[in-house]
This record gives structure tokens, C-alpha cells and sequence, in this order.
């Protein structure tokens, strides 16, 4: 087979190939291709990217460090190759195909989160495995097997972490709340910390500024007391707005709730995560919402009848990873200190002793999510709606023999939901006990208490929001 591609004689096939195959060199056809789709405005094209990039990259480690070594092929001899078509010999083994494996990592993966543009994809796909043939680089057995394992990993990592297509429920229509629209912003009062995001936070203000030229903005100084000037500005306001993370959001949720108005969410932190559950990732999407009077009911979750959160509450690990990537993130940035955090975790790492109603658990993690989370397991990713009137607890128990192992097992073939380790409920309250003493919380991705017994409760459709609750 490789002597009759290779004794083919087309200037098609000499151009194509030889383009094609340097194109898909170090996967930067791919990753060409998945900035293309991390910057449309399709969220199933921006969730394909990530996993395609993802994908190959645990593709071209399983392929290239550790198949080829093993297998330790010879490449073809390529006296019957064109030499029009001839591209420099590897000196890595032959047997299986690096590009052949991410191109077809990357096209299943895409798939897994968006089966058109999949679909689309794999005819090029295909294409850069017949140009290892053409060109000479590779035997069509090497293509064959690099293709089926990139599409395994790709397969392997979908079960791992399960996309929202496979779980993702319609979206149910949002209590819309009658809000008068505000082409100029009048009555909006924004809340921004400049330093948010990197310096997100001033950047956000000054667009805000030119397209809501009539809203006041109240920059956070350093020192400030954000729940003390959030309460201020809420007083004088129609509409409160914040421009920060998560952990913002939710003071600002809280002093919105209080005073009786609706809240506008500019996104303007590392994540915004729930700027992105209202339909909100940009401040485009916010600014139209308040010119336009969108806005709905949304829940509200409540720690200890006090503390607000809008997103999840976390207990065990996370809090521990946030503390420690916290104390290191403004030496060596975020990126750098959450891995520094995570090795940290994981040396050091200690169950939390917890008494949830009249059942003990040891747990390293416990999520509680305002509104039910896609997907089950722990990876919880997005809300099809935000005012069910309940909480999504979801537990990991690691109290009993082999637990660690057992867990790891079952997440990796994609059963972590059905093993008895794992535990899942939909309640709309739960106590908490600590039974080894008042434990961190983390709100929002912030440790922002500690205490020893914890009242979770929601708050339903407390909160108005403007927003467009476009689940896509």
C-alpha cells in the first residue's frame, strides 16, 4: 500500500500533501484551529477547542514518548517518493503516527462537544493521515494506528469528563422580571476593583464608562472594605453593578438583595463563572442588557443566614488549594501559583471529618452549588437554569479501604457517579458539622470564613439579574 501512494503520479498529490503534512507539524494545524473556535461566540465551539487542545496534547505524550518507544519502527524507505513530495525523516520511530494520532484526537474531541463541526473536520483529519503515506514518513499501518489511538484518548478523556451535550437538559424559559431600560445607563451605580482580572477591572470601567455614559462608577481604593462600599452605593442606586470575580459577585449579590434592586454583572475576573450562566461573558452582553431592560429571578444560596455566595461553596481540599495559590499568586502570578498550590495539596493533603444531617463522612472534596450543575461527578460546569430552589451537594467520601484508588479508578473510566464513594443530592438546606473543629470554607473560589457548623439554605429567585440566559 505504501509503494502504490508513494508511486502515484499527481501534481495534486505533491502539492497537497507535502503542504498539508508541514501545516500539521507540531499540531499547529489544530491549534490553528481551535483559536478559529475559542474566539467565535458558539460556546459548543469554544468547550470543542479546549478539549481538542487538551486532547492532543495528551495524545502526543502517549504517542510520542511512550508508543514509539515501545514499538521502535523503522520509517519507510523512500526511493519510490517523488521528490517534489519527500518531507525530512523523522528520527523518531515510525510505528504510530504522531500526526495521524492528533489529528484524530483533536477531530473526535471536538466532536464530543459539537458533532457538526466534527463531522466537518474529520475529511482533514483523514487528509493529514494520507499525507504521512504520500510524503514518506510513514507506513499506512503506522496512520492506522496512530488514528485509532488518538481517537482513543480523546474517547478515554470524553468518559473522564463527560462534555454538557451528553447531560445538558433544554433550558428551561427564565422568570423574566418586568425592568425598565436604561439606553444610558441613569440610575446604574457600578462597583469595580481595577486590579480584578490582571487589571481586567479598569479596562471593564472604561468601556462602561463610554457606553453608559450616564452611570456613576465607584472605584475600590486599596483598603477599602468592598461590603461597606457596595452597601454605600447600593443606597443611591436603581441598579447596583460590579465589575470583579466571582467572589465580588457575591457581595454584590448580597447588598443588591438588601436594598431591593436588580444587580448587573460586569464580567471582569480570571473565571466569571456565573456572569457566563446569565449569558453575560462579555461587557458587551452586559451593557445591551441594562440598555435594553433584561433581567430575571435568579437564586440566591446563603451560608449561616449571613454570607451570600452565587455560584458553590466548597469544603476540604479546594480551600486549602485557594489558601496556599493565594499566598504565592502575587509573586509568581495565578497560573504559576495554582500549581504550586496543587503540589502543596497534594502532599499535604488531609481529609475533613464532617457530620452532613445524621450521616459522618471523611471527605476531600464537598461541593454545594447554588441551582443544579451540569454533568454529574466533579466536574460541574454550567447551569442549564438558576431558580430551581435547590442545592447541588455532591460528596466524596474517603473514609473507607482503597478509597483514593477506587475513586481515581472510576473517574478515569467514567463512572465516578454510579460508585458508592461518590454521593449526590438535590435539597434546598443542609447542616453541616466539623467535626475536628471550625474548617475553611471556600465561597466562590474564595476562602472567605471558617466555622465549625455550617447552615446551607437557597434563597429562591431573591435576586434580580440582568442578564440573557442564553445557555449556548
Amino acid at each position: 500500500m505504501f509503494l502504490a501512494v508513494a508511486r502515484t503520479d499527481s501534481p495534486v498529490l505533491d502539492v497537497t500533501m507535502r503542504r498539508l503534512t508541514i501545516a500539521a507539524n507540531f499540531s499547529r494545524l489544530w491549534f490553528g484551529i481551535a483559536a478559529l473556535l475559542g474566539i467565535s461566540r458558539v460556546g459548543s465551539a469554544q468547550r470543542a477547542a479546549a478539549r481538542g487542545v487538551a486532547s492532543v496534547a495528551v495524545s502526543s505524550l502517549v504517542t510520542n514518548q511512550i508508543a514509539k518507544r515501545i514499538w521502535g519502527r523503522r520509517r519507510p524507505v523512500t526511493d519510490a517518493v517523488p521528490l517534489a513530495r519527500l518531507v525530512p525523516t523523522p528520527t523518531s520511530g515510525s510505528m504510530p503516527s504522531g500526526h495521524s494520532a492528533s489529528a484524530a484526537a483533536f477531530t473526535v474531541a471536538v466532536a464530543v462537544e459539537n458533532r457538526a463541526l466534527g463531522v466537518a473536520l474529520a475529511p482533514l483529519a483523514g487528509a493529514v493521515g494520507l499525507s504521512r503515506v504520500a510524503t514518506g514518513a510513514h507506513y499506512p499501518g503506522d496512520v492506522v494506528v496512530g488514528l485509532a489511538t488518538g481517537a482513543g484518548i480523546a474517547w478515554g478523556l470524553a468518559r473522564a469528563f463527560p462534555p454538557l451535550s451528553v447531560h445538558r437538559e433544554r433550558a428551561p424559559e427564565p422568570t423574566w422580571i418586568d425592568v425598565p431600560p436604561r439606553p444610558d445607563g441613569d440610575g446604574v451605580v457600578m462597583v469595580v476593583n481595577p486590579a480584578s482580572g490582571g487589571g481586567t477591572g479598569a479596562r471593564v470601567a472604561d468601556v462602561v464608562a463610554r457606553r453608559l455614559p450616564a452611570a456613576r462608577i465607584v472605584t475600590l481604593d486599596e483598603g477599602d472594605d468592598l461590603s461597606t462600599v457596595l452597601a454605600d452605593a447600593a443606597r443611591d442606586a436603581r441598579v447596583l453593578a460590579i465589575g470583579g470575580g466571582d467572589g465580588s459577585v457575591g457581595a454584590a449579590a448580597a447588598a443588591a438583595r438588601s436594598a431591593g434592586i436588580p444587580l448587573a454583572v460586569v464580567p471582569a475576573g480570571t473565571f466569571n463563572h456565573f456572569a457566563k450562566d446569565i449569558g453575560c461573558p462579555t461587557v458587551h452582553d452586559t451593557v445591551v442588557t441594562i440598555r435594553e431592560g433584561r433581567a430575571a429571578a435568579v437564586d440566591l444560596a446563603v451560608l449561616n443566614d449571613d454570607t451570600a455566595f452565587v455560584n458553590n461553596a466548597n469544603i476540604g481540599t479546594y480551600p486549602q488549594f485557594v489558601r496556599y495559590r493565594e499566598r504565592y499568586e502575587r509573586r509568581v502570578g495565578k497560573p504559576v501559583a495554582s500549581l504550586i498550590a496543587l503540589l502543596h495539596v497534594l502532599r499535604r493533603e488531609r481529609p475533613v471529618r464532617l457530620r452532613l444531617d445524621d450521616r459522618e463522612v471523611a471527605t476531600s472534596m464537598f461541593f454545594i452549588g447554588a441551582s443544579t450543575y451540569e454533568t454529574p461527578g466533579f466536574a460541574p460546569a454550567h447551569r442549564p437554569h438558576m431558580d430551581d430552589g435547590v442545592l447541588d451537594v455532591r460528596v466524596l467520601d474517603v473514609g473507607m479501604r482503597w478509597a483514593i484508588p477506587r475513586i481515581m479508578l472510576a473517574a478515569a473510566i467514567g463512572r465516578l457517579d454510579r460508585s458508592p464513594l461518590y454521593r449526590e443530592a438535590r435539597v434546598s438546606e443542609l447542616d453541616v458539622v466539623s467535626l475536628d473543629g471550625p474548617t475553611a470554607v471556600a465561597l466562590d473560589g474564595e476562602v472567605r470564613t471558617r466555622c465549625e457548623t455550617a447552615r446551607f439554605r437557597v434563597d429562591h429567585r431573591a435576586l434580580t439579574v440582568y442578564g440573557t440566559f442564553d445557555r449556548d
